[in-house]
């Protein structure tokens, strides 16, 4: 959905919207409730953007439904304001910022940066998840495998042989 800000009033509008998008496996359509207003020449969008998505897990690796609601609150500047510059460094209080070029805004865009960037970087069906067995590959939350295990840590094999003899002399 496309918005020409040359026709937002003073009072703002709300939307509400629905859009689905391909990178990511999405179990409905991404939903936006949205105010948004224009002050000057800058462009505020408050709200929210919430969508069912189908995430794997990163200890056990099944697949597990996540919603995920994310509040929004960016303001787009006219892209004319960086005056010619090649590169402009963003700054910590311009993360919530964006440009916008000629008269028209594209909420698509904003809903699907949303939702990219606030999908969990390391995605757990649930925080007591207990994996996978490193040695036949069970999911250990589904109950325990027969492997036989050992606690120890190859990297200080080296460690235990030098105590071992330490301990010997």
């Amino acid at each position: 959905m496309k918005v020409l800000i040359s026709e937002i009033p003073d009072e703002g509008i709300d939307v509400e919207r629905e859009e689905t998008v391909e990178s990511v496996t999405i179990i409905s359509p991404i939903k936006a409730r949205l105010k948004i207003m224009k002050i000057g020449s800058e462009v505020v969008v408050k709200g929210e953007v919430m969508a069912d998505l189908k995430l794997q897990c990163s200890r056990c690796i099944a697949d597990y439904d996540h919603l995920l609601a994310v509040p929004v609150d960016v303001v787009y500047h006219p892209v004319d304001e960086l005056k010619g510059e090649d590169r402009h460094e963003i700054l910590s209080g311009e993360l919530d910022m964006d440009f916008y070029s000629g008269d028209e805004m594209d909420l698509m865009t904003l809903m699907k940066e949303q939702i990219l960037l606030n999908i969990p970087m390391k995605p757990l069906c649930t925080d007591s998840c207990k994996g996978i067995c490193r040695t036949c590959g069970k999911n250990l939350n589904e109950g325990d495998c027969s492997c036989p295990h050992k606690e120890t840590d190859s990297r200080f094999d080296m460690l235990k042989k030098i105590l071992d003899r330490d301990k010997h002399l």
